[in-house]
């Protein structure tokens, strides 16, 4: 059973406090980020930032040189992400979204409205719901939450939800329980994944964490 918002407040404020700003997501802009949450699948962002700046230095951190490139050259360029030839397909398969939806500019696909957005985004192939979440939450700022793998165990850890609940249903309950605030998701999203990297690892590090003795 999920417990009243004071709950998810409590928390939210615990991990600030310990942690403070967490500055998410990184990125001089809206495309750099949208990229950036395809890239980070199954991988970790320092994979993702060196493929990052190699767009940047040869001037391809762009939808339209992006969408010009062979397939290859793209795909080799987002080796060090791994699965690069799967996450060259799934970038392409954005490019083509982008270009269809917005004429390939960010700023115009953000004057949508989340209610189309979203949908729209998860018919994308290789797009599933915590990337395209991230997307919407970072990039274009649409009030969403983001959940992940973290979220499941620390909330479930602390008996705020049963394992059973699904993505949608994990989500759900974020935006029911707190005010539909950009910032405030982008802030929660991120103390959470950080919370989740330090101490509430598969092997929980309960000594120290924020949420020692929290009931």
């Amino acid at each position: 059973m999920a417990r009243p918002a004071k709950r998810w407040r409590e928390l939210y404020d615990r991990l600030f406090q310990a942690f403070g700003p967490q500055g998410w997501w990184p990125g001089e802009t809206p495309f750099e980020v949208a990229l950036g949450a395809i890239l980070t699948q199954n991988t970790n962002w320092g994979n993702v930032a060196r493929v990052l700046q190699t767009l940047k230095d040869r001037g391809l951190l762009d939808p339209v040189a992006l969408a010009r490139m062979d397939p290859a050259e793209l795909a080799a360029i987002l080796r060090p992400a791994g699965y690069y030839n799967l996450k060259a397909a799934r970038v392409r398969n954005f490019l083509t979204f982008l270009r269809e939806h917005a004429g390939g500019s960010l700023e115009r696909l953000a004057e949508k409205p989340l209610e189309e957005l979203r949908p729209a985004l998860l018919a994308v192939k290789g797009i599933g719901p915590e990337t395209a979440d991230s997307i919407l939450l970072y990039a274009l700022h649409k009030p969403t939450f983001v959940v992940d793998a973290y979220t499941f165990r620390i909330l479930s850890r602390h008996d705020l939800v049963p394992d059973s609940l699904s993505y949608e249903e994990l989500r759900r309950l974020f935006m029911d329980h707190l005010p539909a605030d950009v910032p405030l998701y982008q802030e929660f999203h991120a103390l959470l994944v950080r919370l989740g990297k330090e101490f509430c690892r598969p092997r929980p590090r309960c000594v120290g964490c924020p949420l020692e003795g929290w009931p």
